[in-house]
């Protein structure tokens, strides 16, 4: 066989296999997530904290950040509870999986090749999810004494890592971060730095970065 027709051949077989995979975790994840209105009240808080953050009057300012609280709230009990529930879930016998890869590239059956490896180049999205989890109460609960502007550009940090933690999972890396600099003009780097200091640990050593 030509060595370019080969070529081909397996780049098209990839493709198809990599798209099959991600359909299967876009359906995995969203399995879990049915039960919440977790997206809902990111967008009202992203919403809320923009507005706040524009206003020039300080008394309007704080009364935004104020009027938050019950969403807020909501936004930690929600996540922790779909934390609890993802926990408790078993690895999918439909061939998805629940592992991320942190390899540059995709090629077929990574999962199988990583679990014989020791999963040592992938990370697990219900490990992943308890620790964005226990960022977001911690921030919504405000134990390190931040300011409201403080508090809101933290708790913005720790949702968009989250975010690209599920999207991630959903497709790759570099189309996550990709996402992250159109959808909220701040690249994974800048996040990584804004999160909390408990997080962005917890965070790089479940990457092996740290």
């Amino acid at each position: 066989m030509d060595l370019m027709l080969l070529v081909v051949l397996i780049l098209g077989v990839s493709f198809v296999l990599r798209t099959k995979a991600q359909k299967q975790r876009i359906a995995l994840l969203a399995q879990y997530l049915r039960n919440y209105d977790i997206e809902k009240l990111m967008e009202r808080l992203v919403s809320s904290y923009m507005r706040a953050l524009d206003e020039k009057d300080s008394s309007r300012q704080q009364q935004i950040w104020e009027l938050q609280a019950s969403v807020e709230n909501s936004l930690a009990s929600q996540f922790s509870s779909f934390a609890d529930t993802l926990a408790k879930a078993p690895e999918p016998a439909n061939g998805a999986t629940f592992k991320i890869s942190t390899q540059a590239f995709y090629f077929p059956f990574s999962h199988l090749l990583e679990k014989a490896m020791g999963n040592r180049h992938s990370f697990d999205l219900r490990t992943a999810i308890r620790l964005h989890a226990d960022g977001i109460a911690r921030v919504v609960a405000n134990t390190a004494g931040r300011s409201p502007k403080d508090r809101a550009f933290t708790l913005l940090a720790e949702m968009y890592l989250m975010q690209h933690t599920c999207h991630w999972y959903c497709k790759s890396k570099p189309v996550a971060s990709a996402r992250m600099q159109l959808r909220n003009q701040t690249t994974y780097e800048q996040v990584i730095q804004s999160v909390s200091p408990e997080t962005r640990n917890a965070y790089l050593a479940l990457l092996g970065e740290r």
